[in-house]
């Protein structure tokens, strides 16, 4: 038989997001490379009642901190005919995880790779946050350190496209309001427990949900998600903001409430929703 590489995206909270063709691979390989051995062992218990049988392979870590010469190992395995598998504790492998050295690797050595597709974080936060998603951009973790920190939220406040980061969440509330100094008034989501139980996403500005998260402790992993430049402009539409409110007013909020509620989500000055009702509401 000849050696592969199986790149498998894993549920990110969810095991049920296991899709049988990621199951297959599990228990068919020989070797699977695994950020902590303790989370692929609950995943290969559902493995296990997915496919009725216990996967046989030998288990390894592979982490930023081994992953040169673990790649190096798994590409000699592979190369001598062995099934590889890559995960990570949640989604997909290279993505935000080490993964893609492997892969590069692999790819030069003319070894076989596949990917298989799973549950992703930045596509579901995305969509769960009700911003536009036609055009994005993944960002991932911003730097911890001060000055290249501020240096990336300044090259993302020109960004014109929706923007996804992943964040820490002992650190989410600092990033928003560090942000919402940054970038100014946008629209936001933040995104935490995706799949599971407690799955929670909060919307409002930066400012507010920096505010609104001060002092929380925050539990799960974080995803946040922004508007991009372009987006404030169709924000601004008149005839739009006229619609927002009056969709308020039919839910029983009345019209000075509806209108501050308005402004607040779109960032933008209550003046200019008044004036937009005032032009267009009978429309």
């Amino acid at each position: 038989m000849s050696g592969r590489l199986s790149v498998v995206g894993t549920p990110i909270g969810n095991l049920d997001d296991l899709t049988p063709r990621a199951a297959r691979a599990l228990r068919d390989a020989d070797v699977i490379a695994c950020e902590d051995t303790r989370v692929a062992k609950v995943l290969l218990q559902r493995v296990a009642e997915l496919v009725g049988e216990r996967p046989r392979a030998r288990l390894v870590t592979y982490h930023a901190r081994n992953e040169r010469a673990r790649a190096a190992e798994l590409v000699r395995r592979i190369a001598a005919g062995e099934l590889v598998a890559l995960t990570t504790d949640a989604g997909m492998p290279g993505l935000s995880d080490p993964g893609h050295r492997l892969v590069a690797a692999c790819r030069d050595a003319g070894l076989r790779v596949e990917v298989l597709p799973g549950a992703s974080a930045v596509t579901t936060a995305l969509v769960a946050s009700g911003l536009p998603s036609a055009r994005f951009v993944f960002e991932g973790f911003l730097p911890r350190t001060g000055a290249a920190r501020r240096r990336r939220l300044e090259m993302l406040a020109r960004e014109e496209r929706t923007i996804v980061l992943f964040e820490s969440p002992h650190r989410v509330a600092a990033t928003l309001a560090e942000a919402a100094e940054v970038i100014g008034v946008r629209r936001a989501a933040v995104a935490r427990e995706l799949t599971k139980i407690h799955e929670e996403v909060v919307r409002g500005t930066l400012g507010q949900l920096a505010e609104q998260l001060a002092g929380e402790r925050v539990r799960g992993e974080v995803t946040i998600v922004i508007e991009g430049i372009a987006q404030i402009e169709d924000a601004r539409e008149p005839r739009e903001l006229a619609r927002e409110v009056a969709g308020l007013i039919e839910g029983g909020d009345a019209k000075r409430d509806a209108i501050a509620a308005v402004a607040a989500a779109r960032g933008v000055p209550k003046k200019v929703v008044y004036q937009a009702v005032l032009d267009h509401l009978a429309d």
